[in-house]
Order: structure tokens, then sequence, then C-alpha cells
């Protein structure tokens, strides 16, 4: 059974940094992607970033330049490098994996974690 785990929120001021892990166990898939997406009070849940064990990355128009995604495949870990950290990055953020490439929809996506809160305040 898929498991996925994300730790690293917290609160911090604008302009802070965050660094979030996601662990997955029980994957034995050797050609997938893995995912960050957020959601804020009121608001759909949205993609952050996301990579795949092919190379491929993609990121969220808001965050490009300041968050940083990055896979470690050999330990199935998923991390999020958040720098100037803005209060509209406010939210519950969820790690995501899927089977086979690189896919933005929340949709495509039939793993996920239960989430960990990052606060910003400005």
């Amino acid at each position: 059974q898929v498991q996925l785990v994300e730790s690293g929120g917290g609160s911090v001021q604008a302009g802070g940094s965050l660094r979030l892990s996601c662990a997955a166990s029980g994957y034995t898939y050797n050609y997938y992607c893995m995912a960050w997406f957020r959601q804020a009070p009121g608001k759909e849940r949205e993609g952050v970033a996301g990579i795949s064990t092919g190379g491929s990355t993609y990121y969220a128009d808001s965050v490009k330049g300041r968050f940083t995604i990055s896979l470690d495949n050999a330990k199935k870990t998923l991390y999020l490098q958040m720098n100037s950290l803005k209060p509209e990055d406010t939210g519950m953020y969820y790690c995501a994996a899927r089977r086979g490439p690189i896919a933005t929809r929340a949709s495509d996506f039939g793993y996920w974690g239960q989430g960990t809160q990052v606060t910003v305040s400005s």
C-alpha cells in the first residue's frame, strides 16, 4: 500500500523559507511523477510544482524563481524548497504521486498525503 507522509510545514514571516519533505513508501514503480499541491481556505486545490523520474519539472507561475522541487529517487522522498515566501503562499500543502509521466492536474494523481500546513504572515 502506497503511503505519502509530508513534513516540514510551519509558520514563518513573509520573506522567510521552509523546506517540505514527502516520504513515500510501498511505491514500487520506477517511472513515476510526484508533485506538490496546495489549498487555501475557500479555494480550489492548485498545482505548485511537479517532477518526474524522467527529469521533467513544472512550476506554477506564482512560484517560479522562489520554489525548487527535487526528488531523491533512491529514498523515494520528494522535497520542496520554498524561499521568499509570501502571505499568498499560505495553505495546506499536499504531496501526490502517480505512475507515469509528469502531470499537473490533481485528478491525474491517485496517491495523496494528509498535508502539511504552511502559514506565512505579513
